[in-house]
């Protein structure tokens, strides 16, 4: 009975991080709304088409797509209670989504010393708080991932801490889908 109502709460849990999940979908749709307003509000300066480097997306784009493929790995090692293996698919995951928020920085420190800082024209200000939120997030699931690594060293895979990595593999693969709208909004959108 005890394990039932474990269950009933991890299920009331996940549905409560769902909740949680689409008012954020609700925030990246007006950083969305407010992007594709602004776009080509230049203010006579450069297009994104004209700073922006679409191969150099498409590597963060792969890079993102494949770190939630070893997230799901790791999930999958989870459920079978493979400790190893949970803390080696993360790590994988960890290491990746670092890879991606050091070319998102990457990229912005190239527009920022070329002059073409959020500052500069409201396009630019609207890619930046759209790109940049998206970023945050990727940074909060990283740090989320990296004390959720510890506690499965520490603790193992026990039902409690089950839970949790179900809301932080959904809040990573959440991301991904909406890296996947802005690579298609921002970035393919811009050279068309």
């Amino acid at each position: 009975m005890n394990k039932e109502m474990n269950h009933g709460a991890h299920d009331k849990v996940v549905f409560g991080f769902w909740v949680y999940l689409m008012t954020d979908l609700l925030s990246f749709a007006v950083l969305f709304a407010t992007f594709a307003v602004l776009r080509h509000s230049t203010f006579g300066g450069p297009s994104l088409r004209d700073l922006l480097d679409l191969p150099f997306a498409l590597k963060e784009t792969l890079i993102l797509l494949t770190s939630s493929f070893t997230a799901g790995l790791a999930m999958i090692a989870v459920h079978g209670k493979a400790k190893r293996w949970a803390l080696i698919w993360f790590g994988v995951t960890f290491l990746l989504g670092v890879a991606f928020l050091t070319l998102e920085l990457t990229e912005f420190s190239h527009l920022v010393h070329d002059g073409n800082s959020w500052q500069r024209s409201a396009s630019l200000s609207a890619f930046f708080a759209l790109v940049g939120t998206h970023g945050l997030h990727i940074a909060v699931g990283l740090l989320w991932m990296l004390i959720s690594m510890i506690v499965i060293w520490y603790r193992g895979l026990t039902l409690f801490v089950t839970s949790k990595l179900v809301r932080l593999s959904l809040f990573w693969h959440f991301l991904d889908i909406v890296w996947i709208f802005i690579f298609t909004i921002v970035y393919l959108l811009s050279f068309t």
